[in-house]
């Protein structure tokens, strides 16, 4: 009996994987799974919530620090870097020196222009020496120097003549002699220039008015300054001194009164209408006391007393 011929059985082929979807395709993007979807979506937003949470906290760190540090800062600037009139304190010690008299003044003639400031024509006279050696003498007894200072002359000649007098009297090397160039010029007065010394008083009675009159102008190179001008100007000045040194001495040498009389009245706080009353003589020496005005320059009233220097009324 022929047995049935047998079919050989052909082995299943192996299942190739389903293809994987395209990227880029929208379609193949919604055959994900959404369980798995779901749980890079959790994921994600754990690592959100935790970056948001780290920027918050270092942002409301900081906030927290300036907020710490701002009011230090803010007392410093007060206090070193800007310079108010009447100041609330002063980091250093102060003296206020005039030069002693020029060879101009010898000959009673105004000489502010600053084109001629280091010229020797704007040197000390004779008598101008003897009253520059007097103020160095002045200063030693009042001890000004005993531990050291600085001294700051105008750069016009009459004043660090004087300034190199000082230095020698009071054994302070050359070193300490710190040159002023602009905001130590002698007040500036126009159309004064060349005339009589005695035409002074006709500019104090317009400071007297007002603190932004000016001299009548002139072509020939000589500034017509104001009060308020000159005020401007010692007031950067010493919001230098103020930043630049501590707890040290200063010798300001001026070659004029206007300087220092308008300086000295914006630091007490006397109306600068008044600054002429504070006048210095050729060589006079004076200790700076924010706390009170000279008695023997004491004013008569305390109505014109200014706390808003240069803004007076």
């Amino acid at each position: 009996m022929l047995e049935p011929a047998v079919t050989p059985k052909t082995p299943p082929l192996p299942q190739q994987p389903p293809p994987r979807p395209h990227s880029s395709s929208s379609s193949s993007y919604t055959t994900k799974s959404p369980i798995k979807y779901k749980s890079n979506f959790k994921q994600s937003n754990g690592n959100f919530k935790r970056r948001h949470l780290f920027t918050t906290s270092l942002s409301l760190s900081l906030s927290l620090s300036l907020t710490a540090v701002a009011p230090l800062l803010h007392h410093d600037a007060d206090a070193r870097g800007l310079f108010q009139m009447p100041p609330l304190r002063l980091t250093n010690r102060y003296f206020l020196v005039r030069a002693g008299e020029s060879d101009y003044e010898s000959l009673g003639v105004i000489n502010t222009n600053p084109v001629a400031k280091t010229s020797m024509d704007s040197g000390l006279s004779e008598r101008g020496k003897k009253q520059a050696v007097k103020s160095a003498y002045e200063l030693k007894a009042m001890g000004a120097c005993d531990r050291g200072c600085w001294i700051w002359p105008s750069i016009t000649q009459r004043s660090y003549q004087a300034a190199e007098i000082i230095a020698a009297v009071n054994g302070i090397a050359r070193s300490n002699i710190v040159p002023e160039y602009s905001f130590l010029d002698a007040r500036g007065l126009g159309a004064y220039e060349g005339r009589n010394l005695e035409s002074v008083s006709e500019v104090y009675a317009s400071d007297n008015i007002s603190t932004k009159l000016k001299p009548p102008p002139t072509d020939n190179g000589t500034p017509n300054e104001s009060v308020s001008d000159v005020f401007v100007r010692v007031t950067q000045l010493m919001s230098i001194l103020e930043t630049q040194y501590s707890e040290d001495t200063i010798v300001i040498v001026s070659p004029d009164s206007d300087n220092l009389s308008v300086l000295q009245a914006g630091l007490v706080g006397l109306d600068l209408r008044r600054h002429m009353e504070l006048s210095f003589q050729p060589g006079e020496v004076r200790f700076v006391d924010p706390s009170s005005i000279p008695k023997y320059k004491q004013p008569a009233s305390a109505v014109y007393k200014c706390f808003n220097p240069p803004n007076c009324s």
